[in-house]
């Protein structure tokens, strides 16, 4: 939870570094989410540099597991979503290195893909399969369309049986997607989830 110093308003974030980036940098990263005039609402009236916030946490059960018997992981975001599950995947493939790691990860526009050259180069170096996509219209995006579907899920669950999958994202997004999984044959207990609302 968060909220500016002295101010009773706080609201929830996912820690969006893995332990091993929070030690490392000496920082704990949040993806923050703005309005058209910059403001991520009135639990921070100013962002500006050095202003003290107030932390309480780390809160929630949407957490990496000590053991992990399936040889493959799939990470499923949408929006900023991809907070928590970039936290996971970074601390996977530091702690797991053996297991197969995959990322299927939507937004908006691709101007909206958060962390992205740092999961790019993952990408490229093997470590993790990435898949995008946006749902709305953007000319100049050359990848995936669409909101997170059945055929997304076929072209990155290579074998559902043996894939712990994590989802994070609006609740549409992912109930639709725990379904799917499901259909697929992603066993009931393999799939981790956090969601929300519209806020209000």
């Amino acid at each position: 939870m968060i909220g500016q110093h002295g101010h009773e308003i706080m609201r929830p974030y996912s820690i969006a570094c893995s332990p091993e980036q929070a030690s490392s940098r000496h920082v704990l990263e949040l993806l923050i989410g703005v309005d058209a005039t910059g403001s991520p609402g009135p639990h921070l009236p100013s962002m500006d540099l050095g202003r003290l916030v107030d932390v309480t946490g780390p809160l929630g059960s949407f957490v990496y597991p000590e053991g992990v018997p399936q040889r493959r992981l799939l990470f499923v975001g949408g929006g900023t979503g991809i907070a928590p599950l970039r936290s996971m995947a970074d601390h996977a493939m530091r702690r797991h290195p053996d297991k197969r790691v995959a990322l299927l990860y939507s937004a908006r526009r691709a101007d909206e893909f958060a962390f992205i050259e740092e999961l790019r180069e993952h990408a490229r170096s093997g470590r993790l399969e990435l898949h995008q996509t946006v749902t709305r219209e953007d000319e100049g995006w050359q990848g995936g369309r669409g909101r997170i579907g059945r055929a997304h899920f076929e072209a990155v669950l290579h074998e559902p049986d043996e894939t712990l999958c994590f989802v994070c994202g609006p609740s549409s997004m992912v109930s639709e997607a725990v379904a799917t999984l499901g259909d697929l044959g992603v066993p009931e207990e393999s799939i981790r989830t956090e969601q929300w609302g519209s806020r209000t």
